[in-house]
């Protein structure tokens, strides 16, 4: 009997399945109109070599500096902010999990004893005191006729991917920040590089105006003006170590430090940043992560109409029960015993809600629409991003090549002004001036050289750093990894 039960109950379960249809759209990804194609400010742009229109995984490789190499390492397992991205992805695998457990039927187990006694004046088969023991074996189902389940997993497998992509998000963003991070820090460290130079110069210019202030050329005026500038740029050099620390610390904490424990030592930026492979548009919206996360939402809200949709109809709820019952527990699972009974099947349908299903519809729809537009939004901020940085590295390497120029020019101008100024034929206020000509553009040909290697940073994180969308979680793995002791009703390690 009890194997033309559950027999009984396959069939049942196969025709709800077979007989069941799907409220709501199928998805398509939304259409993404204009897309341009090649970028505007790639006219002229170094490409990489070789021609190469994809950025590898490890995309600060590419910079060549084994000390960002070692850092970089450390951001994805150390990273706090990173761990807690990661837990809430798990959090929506198990969501998915969770409504994927509604496809199946629900089995409990009831077990009762009761010690009783009949009225007076009852008419029993037996008198006094009496036992009754009983076990039975419940079964319960809805059968997803509407689709409902089937939608409400789709959306929750489609928010656990977008999930994911959040994950990469903060990912390529951390990793980008620490990669700007160090490279503001090796510009600091060049600046002061250029700062101990020019103290040494002013130094030596000091102790000639002093040797000509001692012989009577010099005016005292003139060694008040060299020790006023030594002075000045001390300071400016002694000013860069609290920047510089404060930009230690914060690279200490990318990678799940304490300030501490990182000691970085003084490093020059290097003389040129990489070229970095763009290629075209078109493949832009398969290679950022925010971009595929705002895909995923606009899925997991189609999938959402189709929950709405599906509590418009009636719902059932098939039921079965095998049990035992007796006066003696020794015979409880005796043949004797034995009982079953097939249903009750309960049908549910809402006559009058007060507008609440309409309500929740249009809100499922007001949502699609409004992940629509914020994809589309993202798209063309992903656009906007590479074509910034473009410009702004393009219009920094002609800039960076001009002060070059300056630096060469002015420091052949103050070689010819301080041999004038030994041989008396001008004064101290040109060297003076000379001087601070060469220490301006100096500072500034190393200020634009940082911000080229800070914009390439961002180029690569605009680029999506590596990643595609190849590397989104199937359906299978958006759900976790899950065993048949999971269905259990109490954790098994």
């Amino acid at each position: 009997m009890l194997t033309r039960f559950f027999a009984l109950w396959t069939m049942v379960l196969l025709v709800a399945l077979l007989s069941g249809c799907v409220m709501g759209r199928d998805y398509a990804r939304p259409k993404t109109d204009n897309v341009p194609a090649e970028f505007k400010e790639l006219k002229g742009w170094r490409q990489a070599q070789p021609k190469d229109d994809k950025l590898p995984g490890k995309w600060w490789e590419i910079f060549g500096d084994q000390q960002l190499n070692a850092l970089e390492e450390q951001v994805v397992g150390k990273n706090f902010s990173l761990a807690m991205a990661e837990a809430q992805y798990r959090l929506a695998q198990h969501l998915a999990q969770s409504a994927r457990a509604a496809y199946l039927p629900t089995v409990g187990l009831n077990t009762t004893t009761n010690r009783f006694k009949a009225a007076s004046g009852q008419s029993v088969a037996v008198a006094g005191v009496r036992n009754l023991f009983g076990a039975v074996l419940n079964i319960a189902w809805e059968p997803d006729f509407w689709g409902s389940v089937r939608r409400q997993v789709e959306a929750n497998v489609a928010s656990a991917q977008a999930s994911a992509a959040t994950l990469q998000v903060l990912r390529l963003s951390t990793q980008a920040t620490l990669a700007q991070d160090y490279f503001q820090l090796l510009t600091l460290d060049t600046q002061k590089q250029v700062l101990e130079k020019t103290v040494a110069a002013y130094q030596k210019t000091l102790a000639m105006t002093l040797n000509r202030y001692a012989v009577g050329v010099a005016a005292r005026s003139d060694v008040a003006q060299a020790e006023t500038q030594l002075a000045s740029v001390k300071a400016q050099a002694q000013s860069l170590g609290v920047q510089r620390a404060q930009m230690e610390h914060a690279i200490a904490v990318l990678i799940g430090k304490t300030p501490a424990e990182l000691n970085l030592p003084l490093t020059p930026l290097p003389h040129e940043p990489p070229a970095v492979p763009v290629g075209v548009p078109s493949t832009l919206l398969e290679r950022r992560p925010d971009i595929a996360n705002a895909e995923r939402l606009v899925a997991s809200a189609n999938a959402r109409i189709g929950v709405a949709k599906a509590a418009y109809f009636p719902t059932l709820t098939l039921s079965a029960s095998n049990g035992w019952q007796t006066g003696v527990l020794s015979s409880l699972f005796s043949t004797a015993s034995r009982y079953w009974a097939i249903g009750p099947a309960a049908g549910a349908l809402t006559l009058l809600d007060g507008g609440a299903h309409n309500a929740a519809l249009k809100q499922s729809i007001d949502s699609f629409d409004v992940s629509a537009a914020q994809y589309q939004q993202t798209v063309l901020t992903g656009f906007q991003e590479v074509e910034d940085n473009l410009s702004a590295l393009r219009v920094l390497a002609e800039e960076g090549q001009s002060l070059n120029h300056a630096v060469q020019t002015a420091q052949a101008a103050l070689t010819i002004t301080e041999n004038q100024y030994q041989a008396g034929t001008v004064g101290y206020l040109n060297v003076l001036t000379a001087q601070t000509t060469v220490f301006s553009n100096e500072q500034s040909a190393v200020t634009v050289l940082g911000e080229r290697f800070n914009y390439a940073v961002l180029l690569v994180k605009a680029l999506g750093g590596g990643w595609d969308n190849s590397q989104l979680p199937n359906r299978d793995a958006a759900t976790g990894n899950s065993h048949w002791t999971d269905a259990l009703p109490f954790p098994v390690p």
